[in-house]
């Protein structure tokens, strides 16, 4: 998701749970080292886990929560590739309701996932690479109101 530079996001193909037939499936990104980073974080956070739930069409995202000494903390992980977000609530889709990552957060950059900032989430779709967009990805993200980054991974276009 960073560009070459360094400087800055690239959206990549299946980002935002669309595709193409003709291109060939998305990319699943793997649960079992989600669900073993997600136990890690909640050692970490002196807790448990809550309710995982899956990514229901047209959700691109699974929902989990950690249930530490400070609360409840959710935790979503992007159905096509390794992101991780952070965020007050369970949700069908978000634009700018991120959280920064909790101190546990190393715990899925550990496992080779990664862990996204709420200012990254934030960054508006203007200051991005969308180049890998389809107009049907445009249309939905005009209908939606998605303005951010963050809206266009973790959504549940219908």
């Amino acid at each position: 998701m960073i560009d070459e530079a360094g400087a800055g996001f690239a959206l990549v193909r299946g980002a935002t749970g669309f595709f193409v037939p003709a291109d060939g499936p998305l990319p699943v990104s793997d649960l079992r080292v989600f669900r073993t980073a997600l136990h890690a974080a909640a050692r970490a956070a002196g807790g448990e886990v809550g309710e995982i739930e899956g990514p229901e069409y047209p959700r691109t995202f699974h929902t989990a929560s950690v249930i530490g000494r400070a609360g409840e903390s959710v935790v979503l992980h992007h159905a096509h590739h390794p992101w991780i977000a952070f965020a007050e609530e369970r949700r069908t889709w978000y634009d700018r309701e991120f959280l920064p990552p909790p101190p546990w957060a190393s715990t899925f950059a550990e496992a080779g996932l990664t862990v996204l900032t709420d200012e990254q989430l934030a960054t508006p779709l203007s200051a991005v690479d969308t180049s890998v967009l389809s107009k049907t990805e445009w249309r939905h993200i005009r209908d939606y109101g998605i303005s951010t980054v963050g809206g266009a991974l973790f959504n549940a276009w219908a």
